[in-house]
């Protein structure tokens, strides 16, 4: 298994890469904006993406997303083939794009937006904090990308304010400050997460009954 800076040499799994990310938001039941082949072939040609390769086969990928010139980079797609799961791969694929990001936007806050429990603690593990979106990039064109997703009405009622994506970022400014042990990274959980997302989703059921009363 190698898992690369993507380039154009890479675009023809561009499709196949699309269809595992609509697939896997299916199977999970939650909403994500979709991404053309065309889109994803764009990030490969400028290096802001990795592939995870077994031989010829396809087994990840992730891409580097730029918000308010360069301030803010999210890495987003993150997706493993269903032939490659549960052997960490989605980890490794994380820290690999996390460190390409660091490398290429050093002084860029790291930020994702994420339903995923094992994103979530993923990201957790890699210095991200959860924050609420205001700490967020500002810019339009990333909210805009939220549109295709089926929980944007939530994000439109509550004014960008909060959705059942929980935000996380990672500041390297605050980190030379402040260095994660093992210890403090091992407290928070899975279980923690989970009861983060319970929160969430039982806030807005709540919201929706009583509006439809």
């Amino acid at each position: 298994m190698k898992i690369i800076i993507a380039n154009k040499s890479h675009a023809s799994y561009a499709e196949i890469i699309c269809n595992c990310i609509e697939e896997s938001a299916k199977v999970r039941g939650t909403g994500i904006a979709r991404r053309t082949p065309e889109y994803i072939i764009n990030k490969m040609e400028k290096g802001n993406a990795v592939i995870a390769l077994e031989g010829e086969k396809f087994a990840g990928f992730c891409y580097i997303e730029t918000w308010s010139h360069d301030k803010y980079v999210a890495n987003s797609g993150l997706i493993v083939h269903p032939d490659f799961r549960n052997h960490g791969l989605a980890k490794e694929i994380k820290k690999v794009i996390f460190k390409h990001s660091r490398t290429k936007y050093p002084h860029a806050k790291i930020f994702g937006i994420t339903t995923g429990l094992a994103v979530m603690k993923i990201n957790y593990e890699l210095g991200y904090q959860p924050v609420t979106f205001s700490e967020l990039t500002d810019d339009e064109t990333f909210w805009k990308g939220c549109q295709g997703c089926k929980n944007y009405d939530i994000l439109t009622r509550t004014e960008r304010k909060m959705c059942l994506c929980t935000g996380m970022l990672y500041d390297p400014e605050k980190k030379k400050e402040k260095k994660k042990t093992p210890e403090s990274i091992s407290k928070l959980n899975d279980k923690a997460f989970q009861r983060l997302k319970h929160i969430k989703q039982t806030f807005f059921y709540k919201k929706e009954k009583a509006e439809k009363e």
